[in-house]
């Protein structure tokens, strides 16, 4: 059985994430017993304009490799929407539910089993929301990643993002559920056009909660390699941080640094929204673990404590000694033929009947657990755009564009920042374009962009305290 009904305290990794957390690669291993093959880093940030947190996400690693094969691993980021606390409440809701339903679900069927969970996740906010006024037409996004043996399924409701990069190319696997992507599809519109251009991007689609029911897209399976990074992320990151920006930092950074410049990045510029990131990485010895996995053993379905009725054992045992008597005895006794034949050939039909009958409830009795792949899923489409991961001196002058915006700022205001270690890093990645070394030009303007995080960040709490002393 694909999901079988087991507790998720039980062997998993649960972390539903609210608040700021970043994981470094000393918190990366769920089990020391057994490796993985999956690395991840995880991180979510309030911003620089909301005053509470609305995403949330949750990580559940499967802590044996017989649970990997039951169920995989699995990663969820939901972005709330709702006044006061509502949005907060149903991303938290929609994490949490989907979770839930996941591993309780009896459906053999992994990829329909995710769908089932987060639809029933949109009934439970749904229900939430119709009980409570202040929480009346609270939504939330919702994107899942299951990495199982046989490949990555994503289940997705709004415009929270699930990409993967491989060999430099960035792939989005989920379609965004908002009237830019939705016109765009239709072809009422052209993305560069003044019209497309002029469409809100944040105005969603669909999304989980406001209505009874939801439709929900499923992708994949996606065929998993070694190096494969996949990355979820909600639209305060996506909004703010080009698709080739994304790629580039990806490709170029350890996932745990990447995670920090990416949600760094987002807030340098203007930081309007929460920004949520995971990023899973495909180590080199994923293919053994997924392989040893297609062959471990299955718990196998209760039968019967006697596969094959003993009565029909015997009656068949029975009519063949039967007809083999009658044989011996018209040799033996020289018995007529015309007496004997009859009932000799009455008991061997018989005792074949009766073998057929235990030959059927054997074959029946016996334990189906092949493993078999996964069929491709019926609607998937993605990946829907590519973007490719090759850095450069053009996009190693944009992202250091956004710390120039803001030493001008800083300027300007009169803000007390130190600019020493920054200077320092963004002259080394000069040097490394001028050789042509633009990977290590982009890490190190990654380096740079964190310090200038660090030092606003300093500068912030500095103007709190004082703040507080003046009080």
């Amino acid at each position: 059985m694909c999901c079988p009904n087991l507790r998720t305290d039980a062997g998993l990794q649960y972390r539903p994430v609210q608040t700021v957390q970043h994981l470094d690669p000393s918190q990366q291993s769920v089990s020391e017993s057994w490796n993985s093959g999956i690395t991840y880093s995880q991180l979510t940030d309030v911003g620089m304009r909301r005053a509470n947190n609305q995403d949330s996400m949750a990580v559940l690693m499967a802590g044996t490799l017989d649970r990997f094969y039951h169920h995989g691993h699995l990663f969820v980021v939901a972005d709330g929407m709702g006044a006061h606390a509502a949005g907060e409440l149903a991303s938290r809701l929609a994490v949490e539910h989907i979770a839930m339903q996941y591993f309780r679900s009896a459906e053999e069927d992994c990829p329909e089993a995710l769908r089932i969970a987060v639809r029933e996740s949109n009934a439970e906010i749904h229900r939430r929301g119709q009980q409570n006024p202040e929480f009346y037409n609270m939504g939330t996004t919702a994107s899942s990643l299951a990495i199982l043996p046989v490949g990555a399924v994503v289940a997705h409701v709004g415009d929270s993002r699930v990409y993967r990069l491989r060999d430099r190319v960035l792939e989005q696997l989920t379609f965004d559920h908002s009237l830019v992507w939705e016109m765009e599809a239709s072809g009422q519109i052209h993305p560069d056009s003044v019209l497309g251009q002029s469409i809100p991007k944040n105005v969603i689609t669909r999304s989980l909660g406001p209505n009874a029911n939801v439709e929900v897209d499923l992708e994949g399976p996606f065929e998993i390699h070694a190096n494969d990074q996949f990355l979820l992320c909600s639209d305060g990151l996506s909004g703010q941080v080009e698709d080739e920006e994304i790629a580039a930092i990806m490709d170029c950074l350890p996932a745990n640094l990447a995670t920090r410049v990416l949600v760094d990045l987002a807030n340098l510029r203007g930081g309007p929204d929460n920004s949520t990131v995971i990023i899973v990485r495909v180590e080199a010895d994923f293919a053994e673990v997924s392989g040893k996995s297609t062959v471990a053993k299955r718990p196998r379905r209760r039968r019967e404590p006697s596969a094959v009725s003993p009565l029909l054992m015997g009656t068949a045992a029975i009519c063949f000694l039967g007809s083999l008597g009658l044989g011996l005895a018209m040799a033996v006794l020289n018995t007529p033929v015309s007496k004997a034949l009859g009932p000799m050939i009455i008991a061997f039909i018989l005792g074949m009947i009766a073998s057929a009958f235990c030959v059927a409830q054997y074959i029946q009795s016996k334990p189906k657990c092949k493993a078999k792949p996964l069929p491709k899923t019926p609607g998937g489409k993605g990946p829907y755009r590519r973007y490719s991961a090759n850095p450069s001196k053009e996009l190693f002058d944009r992202l250091g564009k956004t710390v120039e915006e803001l030493r001008s700022a800083a300027s300007q205001r009169n803000w007390m920042m130190d600019w020493g270690k920054i200077d320092e890093l963004q002259q080394k990645g000069s040097v490394a374009v001028a050789q042509a070394q633009f990977k290590t030009a982009i890490r190190l303007q990654a380096e740079a962009i964190i310090e200038t995080m660090h030092q606003l960040r300093e500068l912030n709490n500095r103007a709190a305290n004082e703040t507080d002393i003046e009080r």
